[in-house]
């Protein structure tokens, strides 16, 4: 939000990419950490939101890919078509500083405009209710980022179907630390290091105990068994429209609407992927925009009509928003089948 009375992070608005990054340094050139592989200095047209463009890679505040410093900077271990790498990026005195490692630095670079929106059309999208046209009055620097990368979407996704999102990213966090690799450069010495997410090989030998271990049940470990069997036929969908794509990730068992819109929104930025089959997001935007708190799929589509190419940038402003309903039901329980 410009200005000092920038609203504080809820559950809700960290649902919608609010991720929280230090101010660092109010002026200058940040300091560079030692040895970069290879560096890029790009300018965005227009204001950019660290926090809220990387925000939706984060799948949890201890997601071992994913740091923010104290110096303001965002750091993102990936797996690449070229190999693992850290992106470490910096805003500053309106441009954005890219400093990459490992065998993957170079692809990362490359795809930096993208993955910090350059692709996306802001001004495309047009408020049709106050608290669409408020958030984003608030929000200037929202833009949906393209990582340009599907597997690295599908694979957390998959995990959050149907579970708390606190089983989700603890299992995460277990599954990338035990097969992932360090990831290249000073993220891998950090005093807590990052990781890069494991190959799809390595997905595919994981042994059945450690999906148990990491509070996984077979039906979310057999989707990613299967998905990580197809992984390179799934890459190339980065190549297709957003629709097509999502065609492509639902010929897998276990992969329906759901998944394949949460991964195309990263993976695309695609606009107009709104997430169907949420268990909360149809009572969000209904109470937003209609106080229906009871709005299902149909009437949430209904309701994001006049927002037919941009609903999925309606839907993360409504989250940014916070208007949220109350709670009138316990939260969903939690069940860690790990324990058993």
């Amino acid at each position: 939000m410009a200005g000092r009375f920038a609203p504080r992070p809820t559950r809700t608005t960290v649902r919608g990419g609010h991720v929280g990054v230090p101010a660092g340094a109010a002026a200058g050139i940040p300091r560079q950490a030692a040895g970069p592989a290879r560096v890029r200095r790009w300018a965005p047209e227009g204001p950019l939101d660290l926090g809220l463009v990387l925000g939706p890679l984060r799948r949890g505040p201890g997601d071992p890919t994913f740091r923010t410093t104290p110096d303001g900077s965002v750091w993102r271990a990936a797996l690449t078509p070229a190999g693992p790498g850290t992106l470490r990026v910096r805003a500053y005195g309106g441009e954005v500083l890219g400093e990459a490692w490992g065998p993957g630095a170079q692809w990362l670079l490359e795809q930096l405009p993208g993955m910090l929106g350059a692709a996306d059309d802001p001004d495309a999208f047009v408020p049709r209710h106050r608290v669409v046209a408020l958030a984003r009055h608030r929000r200037p620097g929202l833009r949906l980022a393209r990582t340009g990368l599907v597997l690295e979407s599908l694979i957390p996704s998959v995990l959050e179907q149907k579970v708390t999102t606190d089983e989700a990213y603890r299992a995460w966090r277990l599954l990338v630390r035990r097969f992932g690799e360090p990831a290249p450069g000073p993220a891998g010495a950090f005093e807590r290091p990052m990781w890069v997410m494991p190959a799809a090989r390595t997905w595919a030998l994981i042994p059945s105990w450690e999906w148990h271990r990491a509070g996984v049940d077979d039906k979310r470990a057999s989707t990613i068994l299967r998905a990580v069997r197809v992984a390179a036929r799934l890459e190339q969908a980065v190549g297709m429209p957003a629709d097509e794509a999502r065609a492509r990730l639902e010929v897998v068992p276990g992969i329906g609407p759901w998944t394949s819109a949460e991964v195309v929104q990263r993976s695309h930025g695609a606009a107009d992927a709104v997430t169907v089959g949420d268990v909360h997001l149809p009572g969000i935007v209904g109470w937003a925009l209609d106080r229906n708190r009871d709005a299902d799929d149909a009437e949430m589509l209904r309701l994001l009509e006049p927002y037919a190419g941009q609903r999925h940038r309606a839907a993360r402003l409504i989250l940014l928003s916070g208007q949220v309903p109350g709670r009138r039901a316990p939260k969903m329980p939690r069940w860690d089948i790990g324990v058993l």
